[in-house]
């Protein structure tokens, strides 16, 4: 069975930098894409960075465009998210999640967690102002 386990998240300041990690304790390669979700108190869970597992194309929120930037390592079932210039906007729990669709533009599109059936426990980021 696949289990995620997302760590890193904290509290930090406005303009801080900071990494998630996410441990995929199944077979990447049965799954097209896998990324980051994130989900804030009162809000529905948004997709916010998406990367294709065959070829490593990669895209994003428009509101995290050029600020988080999402990896894989293969080697070690790890999926990376580094976040930098992070913003009061950005706290909420982020999930790591794979699916099946290959396209990052479905991934990204609202609603798409509906058909994601393996998430983890989250971890928390809280970002002060």
């Amino acid at each position: 069975q696949v289990q995620l386990v997302e760590s890193g998240g904290t509290l930090v300041q406005s303009g801080d930098s900071l990494q998630l990690s996410c441990k995929f304790s199944g077979n990447m390669a049965d799954y097209g894409t896998i990324g980051w979700f994130r989900q804030a108190p009162g809000k529905e869970r948004e997709g916010v960075s998406c990367i294709s597992i065959e070829s490593g194309a990669t895209d994003y929120k428009d509101s995290v465009k050029g600020r988080f930037t999402v990896s894989t390592d293969k080697g070690t079932n790890m999926v990376f998210q580094q976040m930098n210039n992070l913003k009061p906007e950005d706290t909420a729990t982020y999930y790591c999640a794979p699916a099946f669709d290959t396209s990052c533009h479905w991934y990204l599109s609202p609603g798409s967690d509906q058909y994601i059936s393996i998430w983890g426990q989250g971890t928390q980021v809280t970002v002060s102002s």
